[in-house]
């Protein structure tokens, strides 16, 4: 059976190519919403970190209907951390819509991405997005996708890929870079012709892989996925089996089942091949897993997720000022929510540790940790987190260690900085191409040499740099990376701090908190210029005599403290140093509080 009235695409890009707002469009112009509907922008992406940062972390699925026919669209993040979503959720698909910015083309995601969906042997459509973009370099971007799919060892089909101009902002598209369209309704033409139809046995025996999952407080975990074979029913009896772990088989029932309606999930009796279904009612349902029929039980095979190559260690907050702020503070329940993030983040890895109050978690970069520190924490988890370290690993007896692929996109005048860094960080330059005032350079240089880089680069750059990375493989330890060239200010005793401490405090480096904050021994105020970390007293007062002169005080100015992000915490903190996260507050701290203590271990080391 051939179901031409359905087809099942992914948009695909580089972080910040314009997908979401793509989709927002198709949405419009599909007929999702109601001519007087007051609609958001970017409205896929619907939790408050995906909207404060501008970026989407989960994929998600939506629909529209087009002349007849419904096209399935899934949304997924353009970030190279959240890579595991997009990898799962291809298997869902029939084909992908490759979107790249007008000026920036292509960037290490979009290759990423591109290798995933050639190796399914998935149709493409490129889309050249951003048209109207004043610096846009619409023949040269059209050239520079044919390369990468040379580069790629694309089929004679994909190379011939049809190529589409369009601005998701205006909603318009066109197949001529000198003729802008009017609507998108070339995109949803070429969508029905390119893209294949999804085909399979209608009346065999029922099959369908999970592929995401959702929860829900009422009904539990929702499973999302889409039928390869037969036909499912609610309240249909289903046998659950995992290729990975032929033996592991169990039986279940499907209690309500969903078929997605633009932004709706919408009950249905039945869906056949070709559907995108959510299904509720098997407790233990996860992604990876098939749920067939129990007269045909026949896992679909998963391919597995890249591995992490980042860690981190979380563990409970021991910091004097512990159990304050946070809802949930104990080992056990730290736990239970980091293993509940496994069930929905397939690429995350947790391990317990030889402490019951420590737990080892892995990921694919320091955004995607960072990314569920700040959704625990403000779920109302505290808990304190270590400097990320990369995973090294023994291959043929060699130490290995993984080597991103970075894309820097600078003007002219900043690269000989930009140089330098990258050759104190092992930076190998790959290639080097002048796109007009700017230079696009590319390097494969080690993880862990990208380490606490972002900011130095942004400040390099004054702000005018772009620059991005993407997990390329696998090589031989590169040898030492020198760690940050500066030390740390820590508190001297508990207290608050007050401004005529602040002020002999300052002179000594840049300050991160101002009067009024309460502080702990061992906690970290500030960053010192030199290399070593300075003890200072920011708790302490005036002495007080009878010959005060008025208004003495009032001469004090302080420097404006540095408010630091989550990621910038991360990148700033030493071996030797702990972030501590609570629902209020980011304090950055010593792991040895006691300034005695901290320097008869310093003393053991050198010893």
């Amino acid at each position: 059976m051939i179901r031409n009235d359905l087809r099942n695409i992914a948009i695909v890009a580089h972080v910040d190519h314009g997908k979401t707002t793509l989709v927002d469009e198709m949405l419009k112009q599909g007929g999702a919403f109601r001519e007087n509907q007051v609609v958001a922008e970017r409205v896929m992406d619907n939790n408050d970190l995906e909207r404060e940062r501008g970026i989407t972390i989960l994929a998600k699925n939506t629909s529209v209907t087009y002349n007849g026919v419904k096209i399935n669209i899934i949304d997924t993040p353009g970030h190279a951390d959240f890579g595991g979503e997009v990898e799962r959720v291809l298997k869902m698909v029939d084909g992908i819509l490759l979107l790249v910015d007008s000026f920036e083309g292509c960037m290490p995601q979009t290759r990423f991405v591109l290798q995933k969906a050639m190796e399914l042997g998935h149709k493409i459509i490129v889309v050249v997005n951003k048209i109207d973009r004043p610096d846009a370099r619409l023949y040269e971007i059209e050239e520079e996708v044919l390369e990468l799919l040379f580069d790629l060892n694309a089929t004679d089909d994909q190379i011939n890929s049809p190529v589409l101009f369009c601005s998701g902002r205006a909603g318009i598209a066109s197949f001529s870079p000198d003729v802008p369209g009017t609507d998108l309704r070339p995109l949803f033409e070429k969508i029905i012709e390119h893209i294949d139809p999804p085909e399979g046995d209608e009346n065999g025996p029922m099959q369908m892989m999970v592929s995401s999952i959702d929860y829900n407080d009422y009904v539990g975990r929702i499973a999302i996925g889409r039928i390869t074979r037969g036909k499912l029913r609610r309240g249909d009896e289903v046998s659950v089996c995992d290729y990975h772990n032929p033996d592991t088989n169990y039986k279940g029932k499907i209690v309500s089942l969903y078929q997605i309606e633009g932004l709706k999930r919408t009950p249905c009796e039945e869906a056949t091949i070709g559907d995108i279904v959510c299904f509720s009612g098997i407790e233990n349902i996860t992604i990876g897993e098939t749920i067939c029929s129990p007269e045909k039980v026949e896992p679909l095979p998963f391919s597995k997720i890249s591995l992490p190559t980042v860690q981190m260690t979380f563990s409970v907050n021991t910091s004097p000022f512990a159990g304050r702020e946070g809802k949930f503070v104990t080992s056990r329940q730290l736990r239970e929510r980091l293993y509940r993030e496994l069930l929905k983040d397939v690429s995350l890895k947790v391990e317990d540790t030889d402490s019951a109050d420590s737990f080892l978690v892995s990921g694919r970069g320091e955004m995607h940790l960072s990314i569920l520190i700040e959704t625990m924490r403000r779920e109302g988890y505290e808990f304190q987190v270590t400097t990320p370290k990369v995973l090294f690993q023994e291959i043929d007896g060699v130490r290995q260690e993984p080597i991103e692929r970075l894309v820097i996109d600078v003007p002219e005048e900043y690269m000989g900085s930009v140089m330098e860094k990258m050759g104190s960080r092992k930076g190998e330059m790959q290639s080097m191409t002048p796109q007009g005032s700017r230079m696009k350079i590319e390097f494969l240089i080690p993880a862990r040499g990208l380490f606490g880089y972002k900011n130095e680069f942004l400040t390099d750059t004054k702000g005018e740099g772009i620059m991005a990375s993407v997990f390329e493989c696998y090589a031989p330890y590169k040898g030492d990376i020198p760690k940050r060239s500066t030390g740390s200010l820590i508190a001297f005793e508990t207290g608050t701090a007050v401004t005529y401490g602040l002020y002999n405090a300052q002179e000594r480096g840049q300050l991160f908190i101002g009067p009024g904050v309460e502080v702990y021994e061992g906690m970290i105020v500030g960053q010192s210029p030199k290399a070593e970390d300075l003890v200072v007293n920011v708790c302490k007062r005036k002495q007080l005599t009878n010959t005060r002169a008025a208004g003495s005080d009032d001469a004090l100015r302080l420097v404006p403290p540095k408010i630091m992000s989550l990621e910038q915490c991360i990148e700033f903190i030493a071996d030797d140093e702990l972030i501590e996260v609570t629902p209020e507050n980011l304090r950055l701290r010593k792991m040895i509080l006691d300034k005695t203590q901290r320097a008869k271990m310093a003393a053991r080391l050198k010893g």
